[in-house]
Formats: C-alpha cells, structure tokens, sequence
C-alpha cells in the first residue's frame, strides 16, 4: 500500500470516527429510520450536484447494474444506517466505533466463502481475538450491560457485518462504474427504500438545532463525500485493505466521544480496543509501516554494457565468412 493510501485511510478514520458523536446526538431528534432517511437524501443530492459539476452521467448498464447498485445500497447504507441509529440511542459512541472495527472480520470471512480469499489459521485466529474483544466491550463499560445493550451491541455487529460483506461488493462496483455516479445512484436507491418509513415518523420528530447540524454533518459530509472519496480509493486498492480504515475508526470514535460528548473512556474499553485492532491486523495483514514495495522492485540493470558479440572468422585470405544460420528451434512430438 503506497502513503497516499494510507493517509487517505487516516483521513477516512477521523471522519467516520466523528459520525458515531454525531449520530448520537441527532438519533434521538429524528428516530433511527428518520435520521437514515435524511442522511441518504442528503447524500444522493449532494452527489447529483457534484455529479452535475463534473459532467458525468448516471450508471449505465440497464435495470441489472442499477439493482445490484440497490443491494449495495442495502448492505452499506441502509442497514448500517438504521442499527448504529438505534444503537446510538442506548450505546455511548466510543461503544459503536469499536464494534465498528470488526468489519473487516466480517470481510475476511465473506471473501473465503465467496472464493475471493483463502481463510488460512492466521486470520480464524484472528476472527477468535476479535470476537474475544467484542465480548470484553460488553462486558466491561460505562454501561451496565442490560438486555437493552446487549441487543445494542449485537445491532452494531450486524451493521458492521453488512458494511464488511457489502466491500466485496463494492469494490466489485468501482469495476463497472465510475465511483461518483455509484456512489449517488447507491444513496438514491436507499433514500427511495427509507421514504415511506422515514416519512411514517415525521409527526414525532423533535430537531434541535444541534440535531439539524449533525445531520447536515452527517448527511453530506460522512455519507454523500465520504462514500465518494471511499469508492475511489477502493479501485486503487484491495477490498481487504479498504475496511482497514475500521482499525482506526474506535481511535477517533473514542476520542471524539471524549472531547465532545463528556464519555469515559474506562479500563475496560481500551484493552477491548486493543484486542478488535489486533484481531483486525491478523485476519487482513494490515501493516502500514512493511515496505513491501521492496519485494516488487524489478532487478537491477548489469553493470557495464553487454559483452560484445565475437568477429566473424576469416578464411585463409583474411576474407570475411558469413556465420551459419541458427538451427530452428526442435519441435517435440509428445
């Protein structure tokens, strides 16, 4: 992985990190499936625009590019979308970002049972550490672990499965489509989805001013440009490798959640931390810092100029003699 991909990884991180203060203060105001329906209008309205600004078109390909657009749209917008919502309503932030981090488990298992990787002792060993530290961070908190947290918890779980499969598809998308015009057809099919239950709660909607600027945040920042930075840098690099912007996301989710929101950050949540980003780095191999561009460096030229080619012999008067043609290549007859 070059440093630009890696920076951009950091980059991603922090604003994801921030969306989980962001959602938990808007959740509350506009609903879990509300605020999803907001996010992702938002989000395809912001991507129109910008679609409209650089002159390019919708997706092409017929009703079967724009439904598997639909399913992607499913897997990482619309059910991440409403569980971390509604997680937000019980779970501090620090909580969601950390559980966050186990998408790229999900990935890694998605991958061995679609044959797009093999699932070797490293990564199972990995998948063990992960779930260990999931555990830990329900377990262990500034929240009594209730039925209500429990049920928290394993919603975030499942919206971070949903995000780890739908990378496989996503990066099967950045194949056929430019990244823009998937990433404002992807908001446009979940917006379409989260209408009518959006709209079904309207009446008990409460926005504070504070909620209306997280979700603009969220709406046009998190969801629309994020989505669209994310799908270029997936065509650039493994799906694998793209997820590993979870490792870092419980990072920014915590701190933010500290600063912004006044939430502890407890003994018990950071080994828990530290045992989802271990688990992550061994089930993909994440390391930042291996130079494995040194493997791929091509071998180095010969010194000096290649060795001249032998003169041509003489006959008796000194005459030059025409070299013999080269016997053609012998054919095997198996």
């Amino acid at each position: 992985m070059q440093t630009r991909h890696f920076l951009q990884l950091i980059f991603l991180s922090a604003l994801w990190g921030g969306s989980f203060p962001l959602i938990r203060i808007a959740s509350p105001a506009f609903g879990p499936l509300g605020l999803a329906g907001i996010r992702c209008a938002l989000a395809a309205v912001v991507l129109a625009l910008l679609m409209r600004l650089l002159r390019q078109r919708w997706p092409a390909g017929g009703a079967g590019s724009w439904w598997r657009l639909a399913l992607l749209g499913l897997l990482t917008v619309v059910s991440p979308f409403v569980l971390f919502n509604w997680a937000g309503l019980v779970l501090p932030a620090g909580y969601s970002a950390v559980l966050n981090a186990t998408a790229p488990l999900f990935g890694i298992l998605a991958a061995a049972a679609l044959g797009e990787e093999r699932l070797t002792a490293r990564r199972l060993a990995g998948c063990a550490v992960g779930f260990a530290g999931v555990a830990l961070l329900v377990r262990l908190g500034p929240v009594a672990p209730d039925a209500r947290v429990v049920l928290a918890a394993l919603a975030c779980t499942v919206a971070a499965a949903s995000y780890g499969v739908g990378a496989i598809f996503m990066k099967r998308a950045t194949l056929a489509h430019q990244p823009l015009p998937a990433s404002a057809a992807v908001h446009l099919a979940a917006a379409l989805v989260l209408l009518l239950p959006a709209a079904a709660g309207a009446g008990r909607m409460q926005p504070t001013p504070g909620a209306l600027l997280a979700v603009a945040v969220l709406g046009t920042i998190t969801s629309g440009f994020m989505y669209w930075v994310s799908m270029r840098l997936m065509r650039e690099i493994p799906a694998s490798a793209a997820t590993s912007s979870a490792f870092m996301i419980p990072l920014f989710g915590v701190t933010w959640g500290a600063l912004f929101l006044g939430e502890p950050v407890t003994a018990g949540m950071l080994p828990g931390c530290v045992l989802v980003l271990a688990a992550t780095a061994l089930v993909t191999g994440f390391n930042p810092f291996r130079r494995s561009s040194l493997s791929a460096m091509p071998a180095p030229a010969p010194a000096g100029p290649p060795p001249a080619p032998p003169p041509p012999a003489s006959d008796a008067h000194g005459r030059s003699q025409p070299r013999p043609p080269a016997a053609p290549p012998s054919r095997s007859h198996s």
